[in-house]
């Protein structure tokens, strides 16, 4: 069971690294038409900061759940690290809990800033700021289904005694 809802996981991990992607090709192009439209036919289009600042919202919150499924975030483990070996194990299932929790409360607070937001309208695109705050929600909802759904494959790897310490790479 912790094979296939791993599979799941990275399957979902990996969208949101493709719509990550295709929003970042999608802002390059964006940029492209501004530098064109501004020197060559001079006709600036106003368009393209709403949209690019839309796009990073979504580059960025996907890409930082993808980190977090991937176990690529930014992390420092000196201190965990001098522990004892089964310290080290407990702090790292706490740690995913703690991540676990703070997706949760962006998702909520997500959550509430998308019906605040759903009669505001962004500017030049004329769609509902629900919009840019839905990438919040879903980094929330994300990191806290990946972080927590780790936590819990770590505890039952823990207690059969198949889990053993992460390897970090070597800088």
């Amino acid at each position: 069971m912790i094979e296939t809802l791993d599979t799941v996981l990275a399957a979902i991990s990996r969208l949101c690294m493709l719509v990550a992607s295709v929003a970042l090709v999608v802002l390059i192009a964006a940029f492209g038409w501004l530098v064109f439209g501004r020197y060559v036919l001079n006709a600036t289009p106003t368009w393209v900061e709403q949209l690019a600042l839309l796009l990073v919202c979504y580059i960025a919150f996907l890409g930082a759940a993808a980190g977090v499924r991937d176990n690529t975030h930014l992390g420092v483990t000196l201190f965990r690290d001098m522990l004892p070996v089964t310290a080290q194990k407990v702090l790292i299932i706490a740690i995913d809990f703690i991540l676990a929790a703070f997706g949760l409360v962006m998702l909520i607070a997500g959550m509430e800033l998308m019906e605040f937001g759903w009669n505001t309208m962004l500017p030049m695109l004329d769609i509902p700021e629900t919009f840019r705050t839905l990438a919040i929600t879903s980094c929330g909802a994300l990191v806290s289904l990946f972080a927590g759904c780790r936590a819990l494959s770590r505890i039952l790897q823990f207690q059969t005694g198949d889990w053993h310490l992460p390897v970090e790479p070597e800088s």
